[in-house]
C-alpha cells in the first residue's frame, strides 16, 4: 500500500473532507484527493492557509475545493451539527472524511503535565474527530463507498515516555477507529473505517517534537499518500478496522 499507485480517476466526483488542510499532511492530502478527482472540502482555523491551499488547487485544474474554517479546540456538538447541514445543503452526500488535525502539546513526564495542555490536546485530538464523525455518519450513509481515516501514530500504538497527552490521545483514536469499524462493518457495509500511521515525515509537528533532527532524513508529505489514495478508493473496499503505516518500517 506504501508503494500504490492510484489510477488519475480514483476519487472522481467524491466530495472528501480534510481537517488539519493548511499545512503538512493535510494539505498534502487535500492536494493529491483533488489530483485524484475529488471535490475536497478544507478545514482548518487558518483561513489564510487554507486559502492557499484552495488557489493551489484551482491552479492546477481540480475541482473546485470548498473552505471550512473551524478552530476545533473551541467547537462544540451545534457547530458539527450546522457543518453537517452545510456539507448536506451543498453536496447532498459525504465519500470520505481524513481525520489528520492534531496538536502536539508538551513532551513531559505524566506528573509534571500542565492539566489544561492535557485538556485542550484530548479535545483537538480525540473529542473533535468523535463529535465530527458523529454528525457527519448520516451523511456519509447516502455515499455508494465511504472511507474514514483516522490519524494516528506510532506512540498511540506503543506508549513511549514523555509523550503524554498526544500519546494517549492517539490510544483513543485507535479506539474510536476499532469500535466504529466494528459497528459500521455490522451496519453498513459502505462505509470503512480504517487509521494511518504516517511515519516520520517532514512537518513542523515532527520538527517541534525532535528539534535536534535532521529533516532531510525524512520524506515530504506528499511522498506518503499512497496509503491514503489506496484507503480513500475503491481499491480497498472490505478493508476496515484495520491500524496501517505510511511507511515501511525501518
Amino acid at each position: 500500500m506504501q508503494n500504490y499507485q492510484a489510477p488519475k480517476d480514483l476519487l472522481e466526483g467524491k466530495v472528501i473532507l480534510v481537517t488539519g488542510a493548511g499545512a503538512g499532511i493535510g494539505r498534502a492530502a487535500a492536494l493529491s484527493f483533488s489530483a485524484h478527482g475529488a471535490t475536497v472540502i478544507l478545514l482548518g482555523r487558518t483561513i489564510k492557509k487554507l486559502e492557499d491551499v484552495y488557489d493551489e488547487i484551482e491552479s492546477a485544474g481540480s475541482a473546485q475545493p470548498a473552505i471550512y474554517p473551524m478552530n476545533l479546540e473551541g467547537a462544540v456538538a451545534k457547530d458539527y451539527d450546522d457543518m453537517a447541514a452545510t456539507i448536506e445543503k451543498e453536496f447532498g452526500r459525504l465519500d470520505g472524511i481524513l481525520h489528520n488535525a492534531a496538536l502536539l502539546g508538551s513532551i513531559t513526564p505524566i506528573d509534571q503535565y500542565d492539566a489544561d495542555t492535557w485538556l485542550q490536546i484530548m479535545q483537538v485530538n480525540l473529542n473533535a474527530p468523535f463529535l465530527m464523525t458523529q454528525a457527519l455518519i448520516s451523511l456519509l450513509r447516502e455515499s455508494d463507498d465511504a472511507s474514514v481515516i483516522f490519524t494516528s501514530s506510532s506512540v498511540g500504538r506503543k506508549g513511549k515516555a514523555y509523550w503524554g497527552a498526544y500519546a494517549v490521545s492517539k490510544f483513543g483514536i485507535e479506539g474510536l477507529m476499532q469500535v466504529l469499524a466494528d459497528e459500521l462493518d455490522d451496519e453498513h457495509h459502505n462505509i470503512r473505517v480504517n487509521s494511518i500511521n504516517p511515519g516520520a515525515t517532514r512537518t513542523n509537528m515532527r520538527t517541534h517534537a525532535y528539534p535536534a533532527e535532521n529533516p532531510i532524513h525524512n520524506p515530504l508529505p506528499e511522498d506518503i499518500m499512497g496509503t491514503y489514495l489506496y484507503l480513500m478508493g475503491k481499491d480497498s473496499t472490505g478493508i476496515t478496522g484495520q491500524a496501517l503505516d505510511a511507511q515501511k518500517k525501518k
